[in-house]
């Protein structure tokens, strides 16, 4: 095989291009399309688009399941390449009706490219897509339906969100589905937070963590999971709370190789140690979030980190910076979605920056710090913001985290000494 391929590449049939997930071999244009008319011609272009589809199937099916475990990156970068090649397997199925599962299984199955991968966008699209036709297959349905819950929950889209998530749980609870129930359940909860009822966001929450032991599911999105339960409970207060969930998520995700829900673990922690005064150890851990999000070209996970670490920045004494990184937020969120998805808890930072950039800086100076910012592209953001520091990285203590009224969004109260002997209290974070 190895040496007809040599001879195809010494006689310009096939060209070699390098990816990040490797070699790959293509036929010239001309060539493909000669081979393509030979087969239109002979009948049998449905056959090898069909066998062209079930091989995509099963390769996105091996990726969800290799998502969560060390090869998280080669994942993502394997699916980045064959983006094109899973697409028209999409395509291919939604030609023929009683197929149209299968482009609902394929759509649903890229949950976490859609959602960790930076393709929020062209998720909700193929999702919303393969919805238009009905089909019986109620599993894979009721798996797109919670997948564009999350897109649209992500994007800001509360209308699309309570749509897809209502319908969701309804059909499962209709069919028995034990699994989708869960899902739905706990994507209801983080419509909840960015929707700012904490409490809500708690009790569903723990619910849907609940279902999932009950079905013995464990992976990426339970982790999320938690970590969304503990980003409810840090903007309800209790911020021990919240880094004890986070120290279990760590530990799972240490145990499997587990990166991309890492990250989140870490800003809510990072979001824990700045209301405790710490903002140097807030900073090296948002220099982690950015680092793995920048492997997975994790859009969201980064414009979250770059919003928290501008309010780092401007309690570290470094307000021109601080006005910058905001900026290059702001540059970032069109293409994920509404900016800190409308929520008044998730903004609270940014106004916090905000406020202090502005007295500061004067309007003016803090205004052309913003458009610097937005003229960065989302890469040379993270560059600038991993290699920062400010001038008073290593200030610390209480009030330094410019923790705001207790009660309000972004609030604290003091928490209960934690009963972990050795593990509980600040200084994890």
């Amino acid at each position: 095989m190895l040496d007809v391929l040599d001879e195809l590449l010494a006689q310009s049939v096939v060209e070699r291009e390098d990816a990040p997930a490797g070699a790959r071999y293509r036929l010239l244009d001309t060539v493909s399309e000669y081979g393509a008319q030979w087969l239109a011609a002979a009948g049998d272009t449905p056959r090898l688009r069909r066998r062209h589809r079930d091989w995509f199937l099963g390769l996105a099916t091996w990726c969800e399941l290799d998502w969560f475990s060390p090869r998280q990156a080669e994942v993502a970068a394997r699916v980045d390449s064959e983006l094109p090649n899973l697409r028209r397997a999409m395509e291919c199925s939604m030609e023929i009706p009683d197929e149209v599962h299968l482009a609902q299984y394929l759509a649903g199955t890229l949950w976490f490219y859609w959602a960790g991968c930076g393709r929020l966008s062209e998720g909700r699209h193929w999702l919303d897509h393969v919805l238009e036709e009905p089909t019986p297959h109620d599993s894979a349905r009721l798996k797109v339906l919670w997948v564009l819950g999350y897109v649209a929950v992500l994007q800001g889209d509360t209308v699309g969100a309570i749509s897809a998530l209502q319908e969701c749980r309804e059909g499962a609870e209709r069919s028995g589905d034990a699994t989708a129930l869960a899902y739905a359940v706990h994507r209801t909860g983080c419509l909840a937070i960015v929707t700012d009822d904490m409490p809500r966001a708690e009790e569903l929450l723990r619910d849907a963590l609940g279902r999932y032991r009950e079905v013995g599911e464990l992976n990426s999105n339970v982790l999320m999971a938690q970590v969304e339960l503990a980003m409810a409970v840090a903007f309800l207060g209790d911020l021990d709370a919240a880094a004890l969930i986070c120290d279990e998520v760590r530990e799972i995700c240490e145990d499997h190789g587990e990166r991309w829900a890492l990250a989140y673990a870490l800003y809510v922690l990072a979001y824990a140690a700045l209301r405790r005064g710490r903002p140097a150890r807030a900073r090296q851990m948002l220099g982690e979030c950015l680092t793995i999000g920048r492997t997975f070209n994790d859009l969201l996970g980064t414009v979250l980190s770059l919003e928290l670490l501008a309010l780092v920045t401007a309690v570290e004494g470094d307000a021109g910076e601080a006005a910058v990184l905001q900026g290059a937020a702001e540059g970032i969120w069109p293409s994920v979605g509404v900016p800190l998805f409308g929520s008044a808890f998730y903004g609270r930072p940014r106004a916090e920056c905000e406020e202090r950039a502005r007295r500061e800086l004067g309007n003016a100076a803090y205004e052309e710090g913003l458009r610097a910012g937005r003229r960065l592209d989302p890469a040379t953001a993270v560059e600038r913001a991993l290699a920062g520091g400010g001038p008073a990285a290593t200030v610390e203590g209480p009030g330094a985290g410019g923790a705001p009224t207790a009660g309000g969004p972004g609030g604290t109260r003091r928490p209960a000494a934690s009963r972990m002997t050795g593990r509980g209290g600040p200084e994890r974070w």
